[in-house]
């Protein structure tokens, strides 16, 4: 370890809990049509179930215990504090394993995975020293202090965090957002990634195109086809972040059901609206929305989206080994993630959900073990 970087714990005052609560107690609610349902946003009966499960039952320092039972540390890259958890397997033959996170998600999102890829309870699964770092806006590593924060340059940051912890070889892992960013590590240091494992992968046809299904069988493009509707119907939020962050922002931070509503958008709403996802742990939800919530960085995290639509495009292939998971509620195409990686395992499964370390840990981590134990 290096001395640039420090320890950290998370110790939130209680002044500002009972601040959260007592935003909460005063919540003013908008109507809602009959029979609504989901149709046109957040269902209100779900979101005040939650609103009153979170004021009353949540327990943020249950959360806060959980994380600070691992090793966290903070160090600045490129004039960003970047916060991590970094946890080593006491396995000699362990690999380094960077992961990150997406939108609306933090590092807690990875706490269930973090003893069977550390401590397998199998000495002859592969085991992995993991480095979850927070993408630099979202949670502890917020909020970003200038323009320019893209995947490309996020990339480069987590090369360099690599370098400092002393890592020369390691793989990458990724979902959502993370799914954009462990592929262009691979591209910014192609000879230190053995290999990169992504889940909820997004691959964007350009619509401007003469001929946006170019090259692409009936089937491929029937799926790019279903995605993208499923897309322009639950896109409003990414729009908003893509465009507008800062307008959206003040809302954010001022109210936490706004927020919670909010980051539903993608947490809950995919639930409702994909019923073959796993639901996921109203617990594990308000780990995130509470830890941007105390942050102050839902409006940073989402300046991400504005910053970098050049991400979903092709971008240039690293010739790295690539693996691609993919969950219900995802519809990557592998003729058109193939214009950007040099992918080697494509695997599907019928259980789980967008957010695979909260829905299907299990899958996921037996999907990155399967992909480790081929590199060998």
């Amino acid at each position: 370890m290096t001395s640039e970087l420090r320890d950290f714990t998370i110790d939130v005052p209680q002044a500002d809990l009972d601040d959260l609560h007592a935003r909460l107690d005063a919540t003013r609610w908008p109507d809602e049509l009959p029979g609504a349902g989901w149709e046109y946003g957040v269902a209100a009966g779900h979101l005040r179930d939650l609103a009153e499960y979170w004021r009353h039952d949540f327990d943020w320092r249950a959360a806060e215990q959980r994380l600070n039972a691992l090793p966290q540390y903070l160090t600045e890259i490129d004039g960003q504090t970047v916060h991590l958890v970094h946890v080593r397997s006491s396995r000699p033959d362990a690999t380094p394993l960077l992961v990150t996170h997406g939108w609306p998600s933090t590092v807690a999102d990875f706490l269930d995975l973090v003893r069977p890829l550390t401590a397998p309870d199998d000495v002859t699964a592969p085991a992995f020293h993991l480095v979850l770092p927070s993408l630099p806006g979202f949670g502890f590593s917020g909020p970003t202090r200038e323009k320019g924060w893209d995947v490309p340059r996020v990339a480069r940051a987590w090369v360099e965090l690599m370098r400092r912890l002393g890592y020369e070889r390691y793989l990458v892992q990724g979902g959502d957002w993370g799914g954009l960013v462990a592929p262009e590590v691979a591209r910014a240091a192609p000879r230190n990634v053995i290999g990169v494992h992504v889940n909820a992968l997004v691959t964007a046809l350009d619509w401007t195109s003469p001929d946006p299904f170019e090259g692409l069988d009936d089937d491929s493009r029937a799926r790019a086809t279903a995605t993208a509707r499923r897309w322009q119907a639950r896109s409003g939020y990414a729009t908003v972040q893509s465009t507008r962050p800062q307008t959206i922002a003040y809302a954010l931070t001022d109210s936490p059901v706004g927020l919670l509503a909010w980051n539903l958008e993608w947490f809950v709403d995919y639930d409702a609206t994909a019923s073959e996802q796993a639901p996921i742990d109203r617990d594990a939800i308000l780990a995130d929305v509470t830890t941007y919530w105390l942050t102050r960085t839902s409006g940073s995290s989402a300046r991400l989206y504005k910053e970098s639509p050049a991400a979903f495009g092709t971008r240039p292939v690293s010739g790295v080994p690539t693996a691609v998971a993919v969950f219900p509620g995802d519809g990557p195409v592998r003729a058109v993630a193939e214009r950007s990686n040099r992918i080697v395992r494509w695997s599907e499964f019928d259980h789980g959900g967008h957010f695979a370390s909260l829905q299907a840990p299990d899958l996921l981590v037996d999907d990155v073990r399967a992909f480790a134990a081929s590199l060998t």
